[in-house]
Parts: C-alpha cells; structure tokens; sequence
C-alpha cells in the first residue's frame, strides 16, 4: 500500500457508508482488494466506523477477505476483538510452484499459520478460496490440494476454474502458445472429483462454485443469488438499491475525488429482472421456486419457460421438478450453457 492514499481512501469510504444511514445489516463483507493489507491501526479505525451505528444484535454474518501472508499476530487480535465472525482466506492452491506461477506471495506454510492463528483467537467460521485448471496443473496436483484443504477441517470452501480474461498475462502467454491449461476433459474430470470428494467429506454443494458445512454457507452471498437488494460501498464496488444496480469510480484516486461515488446506474426492466433472477436462482443448489417466481413477476412461468425447462429434463441438467427448478450435477458443470437458454428475446413484453 506504499504511496496509496489509504487514510484519505478510508475518510471518503467511511463517508459513503455514514451517507445510507445504516443501523441494521443482516451480513457485512469488507473485500475486493485484501483489506489485511491495511495496517492494524487501519483496520481498527475501518471495522469501528463501520459498526459504531449498527445493531450488532442484528449482523449475523461480518466477513474480512485476508491473505495468508498478510495476517500478522497484531491483524489477529484486532479482527478478534471486534464483531467479525467469519475471516475468508484467498488460498487458490497449496502447491508452492503453482502459487509463484500465479503471482502470489504467500506459502502453503503460511496458509497453515493463517489458521493457526485465527483458531487460536476463537475464529471457527474459516473459508478459504481454491482455484483449479491452473496453469500445469495435473490431476495429482488437485488431489494434493483437495487432501490438504481437508486435513483441515475448515466449514466452508470456495472453489473456482481460472478464469482467462483478455490483456491479462495468462490470456497473453496462451495466445503465444506457451500457457500449458488443462484441457476441457481434464477441467471437467478436476471439477467432478472436487465436488464428489468434498460431498462424500460432509460439503453442502449449496451453489455452484460454494460448498459449506451444514449451517456454515455464506449468508452474505447467498444475498446475491437470491437476487436481493444490498448496499456496495467504496472503489469499484457494486450495489443494488431500489431497483437500480450501481457501479462506483474504479481507481482510488478518482473515487476519492468523486463527489458522486458512483460512476454507473441501470434501472433494470422487468426482463432483465426476470433474467437475474433465473441466472441468480439457478446457480444455487434450492434452484427457483416457481410459485415465488409467479408471484414476485405476475407471470405465468410455464408459459414463459416450461419449453425450456422440459428441454433441460430430457437433458438430465435440470431436475425433473415443476415446482422447484434448479439443476443436476451435471448442469451445474454445464451451467453457462443452460443459463443462456433462459435468455428472453428482445420483444419481451409481460
């Protein structure tokens, strides 16, 4: 953080926040950017302004995204002595090589510190993020991984494909032809041993990309799949509001200057309301009710879309239920596919 205005960053963001008038969240997350990257003095100042008006009778769920290098003994006992109930660790793999080919500067060591330390100051609701199909990544790399993360014992895991996005590093050494990815076989065989493994070890499959414990799933992002409204606060965050999904000034500097935080507002239509509802819905294991999809839109949803979900049954990625839509195993490996399927055209009008 050398030579980042981070104290004027945290005035202005702790200004945003004071402006909506809080005093009862259900779930709090600080992340996007590893806030343990801020100071102990730093972070205290942060998670105090944050709570000081809030009904923490209420906040059932405070997460701080960390990294395993950052979380010194004095990060600790901070995080410990405030309302935080739920630390997120950004792990990706165990596997020393693979890390410093991705750019990260922690260790397996330090992954096993990291929990050390938080079990030790009373942190039991502990996730960790794991990424698969990296670079020269095989098969018994993702075993190792899956052993590791399981000796454990955490409550909850996130678990990601990488992603390749354009003027990236990777997305450059894979057009060169020298970015060795797994192929899409071997990316699926990955994908389906984690998740058979982490079921059989007692893991909820609660959404595509997330597997808890029973009682340990992430309330704050089921937020987000439940197409519910939530506040974004600071740079670059998002929020949805009143209908309205919101995107503030990227950069640093020009948040802070910003007198209006947010760069972008979309008023979303009923179509593409429906749309996130589907997308949102379908990505969680309960999948969509359809009596709640009627009466939140007024739409008969067979009528909407009963062809395609008859489509998706006789594909076996949607389960055989009129009532609940949500899908198979294998339509969560495949879920991009099915999602764009529910995609209304241009002249929708209800």
């Amino acid at each position: 953080m050398e030579g980042q205005p981070v104290d004027d960053y945290l005035d202005a963001l702790i200004k945003e926040f004071n402006a909506h008038d809080i005093h009862r969240l259900k779930t709090l997350y600080i992340g996007g950017g590893t806030p343990t990257v801020l100071t102990a003095r730093q972070m205290r100042r942060l998670l105090s302004a944050l709570t000081e008006n809030l009904d923490l009778s209420y906040l059932s769920e405070f997460t701080v995204e960390a990294n395993p290098g950052d979380l010194s003994d004095e990060m600790v006992e901070v995080l410990a002595q405030s309302p935080v109930n739920r630390v997120s660790l950004g792990v990706q793999t165990f596997n020393n090589r693979l890390l410093k080919k991705i750019g990260r500067v922690h260790t397996e060591a330090q992954v096993y510190d990291s929990t050390e330390k938080l079990r030790a100051a009373g942190f039991e609701n502990i996730t960790i993020d794991l990424i698969y199909a990296l670079p020269g990544q095989t098969m018994e790399m993702v075993e190792e991984d899956l052993q590791k993360l399981l000796a454990l014992n955490l409550p909850h895991v996130a678990l990601y494909s990488l992603i390749l996005e354009d003027h990236t590093v990777f997305m450059n050494r894979q057009r060169r032809g020298i970015l060795r990815l797994p192929n899409e076989d071997k990316n699926a065989d990955m994908y389906e041993y984690i998740i058979d493994s982490l079921t059989k070890n007692g893991y909820n499959h609660y959404e595509v990309s997330n597997f808890g414990k029973p009682g340990y799933e992430s309330q704050h992002n089921l937020t987000y799949w439940d197409n519910a409204e939530y506040y974004g606060i600071g740079a670059g965050a998002s929020g949805y509001l009143d209908g309205v999904r919101y995107k503030n000034h990227g950069p640093v500097h020009h948040y802070i200057e910003a007198e209006n935080k947010r760069v972008h507002e979309e008023f979303l239509s009923q179509k593409e309301q429906i749309e996130e509802e589907m997308f949102l819905g379908l990505r969680k294991q309960s999948g969509v009710s359809v009596t709640e999809f009627e009466q939140r839109f007024g739409i008969d949803f067979n009528n909407l879309y009963g062809a395609v979900v008859s489509k998706y049954i006789d594909r076996g990625l949607i389960v055989d239920d009129r009532k609940v839509i949500r899908l198979t195993d294998k339509g969560f490996e495949l879920g991009n596919e099915v999602f764009a399927d529910f995609l209304l055209d241009d002249n929708f009008n209800a």
